[in-house]
C-alpha cells in the first residue's frame, strides 16, 4: 500500500525525516510491516510512504493494511491529499 503525504509543517528535510521516521517506526511496531519512503526524498513537504505485509492469509494481510491506512490517515503532521 502506498500513500502520498503532504507535510505542511516541515521547513526542512530534517523536519520531514523526523516525522517520517516516527511514522515508519509506528507502522513497523504496531503492524509488523516493512515501511519505506519511496519517492520525493528531496522535497520538504511531500512524501510517499509504501508498506508491505507478508502473510499466508489474504484476509489477515488486508486487515493489517486497513489498520495501517487508518494510522497513516490519523498521523499528526502528515495529511493525505
Amino acid at each position: 500500500m502506498t500513500w502520498e503525504l503532504h507535510l505542511a509543517a516541515c521547513q526542512s528535510l530534517k523536519d520531514k525525516r523526523q516525522i517520517l521516521q516516527s511514522l515508519k517506526a509506528r507502522l513497523h511496531n504496531e503492524f509488523n510491516v516493512s515501511a519505506a519512503e519511496t519517492a520525493h526524498q528531496d522535497l520538504w513537504q511531500r512524501a510517499e510512504i509504501t508498506v508491505c505485509v507478508v502473510s499466508t492469509d489474504r484476509t489477515h494481510a488486508a486487515d493489517v493494511l486497513r489498520q495501517a491506512d487508518r494510522l497513516v490517515e490519523a498521523a499528526p503532521g502528515a495529511r493525505c491529499p
